[in-house]
């Protein structure tokens, strides 16, 4: 009886496992996708408002877009706390210490730190040609992440299942 039971927990530990890794596989492109909603958002800060970086981040933190939100709100708060420290420093620390939390890879967070150098360090109208240029960059890489959920979502479930059953077979 007691094999039976610790047979069940370890197929269903392993399906979990699989689980949790078909869920990031899922995650990434949506996570990449709002954060380049928020980038627009940025954009139209940037472009028509008259807002300072750390306020517009604010504003684009108290929208729900779910963990960007967080990004946003990290990022206006490095910027008001860290007084006299350089733009890129600040929010070079929010992305560092957010990034963790998502499923997103560091391709996504070099792109998204390489637009963060000139942001606020230039004119409006190159930080709106900065702005364009990492929306497409992301989009990219969004477009890679639907293609690799696609390719391993369903494997990384099926693989769960399979090696707990493989595990099962060879412990009994």
């Amino acid at each position: 009886m007691l094999k039976l039971i610790g047979c069940i927990l370890l197929l269903l530990a392993s399906t979990g496992i699989g689980l949790v890794f078909a869920a990031r596989l899922a995650a990434r492109p949506k996570q990449i996708r709002r954060l380049i909603g928020a980038l627009a958002i940025l954009e139209t800060e940037i472009g028509y408002g008259s807002r300072n970086l750390s306020s517009a981040c604010q504003n684009i933190g108290d929208r729900k877009l779910e963990q960007i939100s967080d990004l946003f709100r990290l990022m206006s708060l490095r910027l008001t706390t860290m007084d006299g420290a350089a733009t890129y420093d600040c929010l070079q620390l929010a992305v560092q210490d957010w990034w963790p939390t998502t499923a997103m890879k560091t391709s996504e967070k070099e792109v998204f730190l390489q637009f963060c150098k000139t942001l606020g360090n230039s004119d409006r109208h190159n930080q709106l040609t900065h702005l364009a240029l990492v929306k497409q960059n992301l989009q990219v890489e969004e477009q890679k992440a639907r293609e690799e959920q696609m390719q391993y979502e369903k494997m990384a479930r099926t693989l769960g299942v399979l090696a707990g059953a493989l595990l099962i077979i060879l412990l009994y």
